[in-house]
């Protein structure tokens, strides 16, 4: 357990850029019709949990703490009916008829502003769907990538640590994101800590269609919040190779399966909707250079060695193991150096779900 002065540390470290800047309407309905229609058609798409996460290790290294001591989680109770895909990736758009709206001049004008820098490019597009769903989340960044070690190449949970830690400032790149939601839900709506974990939280609150925020959410714990009826939120036989898909011939309509069963459907207005879009922002030529020639990246061993080393200095025992990308008893250990505790506090009617393990 950390000490208060080395909690208070380490919440001071997650402050993004800027408070979240908010945007109505980012996307026409037209955007938005197609933007759905591809998921509707391109799927099956797997759980985010199955997709970015090897062992329970590794998830809880992506929290922002929150757990009681003693509490023995499994990946299995954080399983909540919330699927992905990429629309883009590596600065390339994946579905050519998203052309304009990956390579979108709005959306590059808000990075730019955000970080008051001269350049950007748009880097990846992603999307989240789910339908009635529990959050039993308590916070969390979105994975950070440094020079040399990057999302794309390393595992989630280090690159997470490492924005965590606050080791790795001078290789981090910048990041803006404009994160856009569709969902007719009253209540539910995403609570982020601009001033870190252990301040004040803030809200976007719901109406959330069509609605969406210019972030550097790498640096801000935030969560989005449980959605539609309790009865609905934890399908009956969902599990780890759950898939998400269209219902061929109905253009709203939507079903989980695991395996050859249905476990349930929905329709599109019962649907929430995210859509990710993120860009690489570089203050000037020289940063972008820097960037981009390699000139001074990092290596895995050397982000494993400085994390290791800063570990040891703080009285925590600790060895190199054979595969340090993937010890779960290594990943908890190095998590456990930079776990404050979670965030103090949660808006009103926004609590966490407990994991489906321990819910009553």
């Amino acid at each position: 357990m950390l000490d208060e002065q080395r909690r208070q540390y380490l919440s001071n470290i997650l402050r993004p850029a800027a408070p979240p800047r908010e945007i109505d309407k980012p996307f026409t309905e037209e955007q938005k019709r197609r933007l759905l229609d591809i998921v509707h058609d391109k799927g099956e798409w797997k759980l985010i949990l199955a997709q970015h996460f090897p062992n329970v290790e590794a998830l809880l290294a992506t929290f922002a703490g929150g757990f009681p001591e003693g509490f023995t989680p499994t990946l299995d109770m954080f399983i909540t009916p919330t699927f992905r895909g990429f629309l883009a990736n590596y600065s390339t758009v994946l579905y050519p008829e998203l052309h304009d709206v990956f390579y979108n001049e709005a959306f590059l004008g808000h990075a730019k502003s955000y970080w008051n820098a001269d350049y950007a490019k748009p880097q990846m597009m992603l999307f989240n769907i789910n339908g009635p769903c529990a959050n039993s989340d308590p916070g969390h960044l979105d994975t950070p990538s440094f020079r040399g070690v990057r999302y794309e190449n390393s595992p989630t949970w280090l690159c997470s640590v490492m924005g965590r830690s606050g080791l790795f400032g001078d290789y981090l790149i910048k990041m803006a994101q404009v994160i856009t939601w569709f969902s007719n839900d009253p209540h539910s709506g995403f609570t982020y800590w601009p001033k870190g974990p252990l301040a004040r939280p803030e809200r976007v609150k719901s109406p959330i269609y069509n609605r969406a925020v210019v972030v550097q959410n790498e640096m801000l714990v935030h969560r989005g919040e449980a959605n539609g009826p309790v009865e609905r939120r934890r399908p009956e036989g969902l599990a780890f190779d759950s898939v998400f898909t269209g219902i061929p011939g109905d253009r709203d309509g939507w079903l989980v399966k695991t395996g050859d069963r249905v476990i349930e459907r929905y329709h599109t207005d019962e649907l929430r909707f995210l859509v990710h879009w993120s860009a690489e922002v570089f203050s000037d030529f020289g940063e972008l250079k820097r960037n981009m020639d390699g000139s001074d990246d990092l290596t895995h061993e050397q982000a494993i060695m400085m994390l290791i080393d800063d570990v040891r200095s703080r009285g925590f025992p600790i060895e190199m193991p054979t595969d340090p990308l993937n010890d779960p008893v290594f990943i908890r250990a190095i998590n456990a150096a930079y776990d404050f505790g979670g965030p103090a506090e949660y808006p009103e009617g926004t609590s966490v779900d407990a994991p489906l393990a321990t819910a009553a």
